[in-house]
C-alpha cells in the first residue's frame, strides 16, 4: 500500500457538545490522542491535526471558522510538502472508529473513498482534490468533486463512524460494546 498521512479535523466549535471534543476523555484518554493512535495503527506515516493545536503535529485552519474543508486543504498541503500523495481524513469526534473500519477506505482504488452518507472518515489521493476547492465548501461537495467512491456501510458500524456531536450521542456511543475498545 502506498504511504499516506492522516489529517485529524479538530477545528470545530463544539457548540452542541459544549466542550472541546478533542480533549474529552474516552476511556481515560483524550479523543485526539485516541484518533492519532488509530491513524498510526492503520499505517499512517505522518499524523497531524488541522484546526486547534492539541500538542500533536499541527496545521492551522486557513482562517478561523472556515469549516472542515479548510482543514482538509491545509492538511493536504502539509502532507504533500512532506512527500506524501494520499491522506486519511478523520474526525476528532469519532474516537471509537477501528482499524477494521478504515481498511476498506484505504484499500479503495481510484481517487479514494468514503462510506455512504458519511463524508468522514475519508481516504483520498491528494491529486484528486479539485483545484477549485474553497475552504467554505461542505465536505460532501469536496467528496463529490474529488470523485470519491461511496462504500456501503453496515448500520451497526455507522454510529461509530459518525461519532459524537452532543453529550447524549457521546453517552450512547461510549456505552456500545463495539465502541473501539472503550
Amino acid at each position: 500500500m502506498e504511504a499516506f498521512g492522516a489529517i485529524i479535523l479538530t477545528g470545530g466549535g463544539s457548540r452542541r457538545m459544549g466542550a472541546d471534543k478533542a480533549v474529552l476523555e474516552w476511556n481515560g484518554r483524550r479523543a485526539v490522542d485516541r484518533v492519532a493512535d488509530l491513524a498510526r495503527a492503520a499505517g499512517a506515516a505522518r499524523v497531524l491535526t488541522a484546526g486547534r493545536d492539541h500538542g500533536l503535529e499541527h496545521v492551522d485552519d486557513p482562517e478561523p471558522g472556515c469549516g472542515p474543508v479548510g482543514g482538509v486543504l491545509a492538511g493536504a498541503r502539509a502532507l504533500a510538502a512532506a512527500g506524501l500523495s494520499r491522506a486519511l481524513v478523520l474526525a476528532v469526534d469519532a474516537p471509537t472508529v477501528t482499524v477494521e473500519d478504515l481498511a476498506p477506505l484505504l484499500a479503495a482504488a481510484g481517487p479514494g473513498a468514503v462510506y455512504e452518507d458519511l463524508p468522514v472518515p475519508m481516504a483520498l489521493r491528494l491529486d484528486a482534490l479539485p483545484a477549485e476547492a474553497e475552504i467554505g465548501w461542505p465536505l460532501r461537495r469536496l467528496v463529490e468533486r474529488a470523485g470519491l467512491a461511496a462504500l456501503p456501510c453496515d448500520e451497526d458500524v455507522r454510529a461509530r463512524l459518525r461519532g459524537a456531536n452532543t453529550p447524549e450521542e457521546r453517552r450512547q456511543l461510549s456505552g456500545r460494546r463495539d465502541a473501539g475498545g472503550l
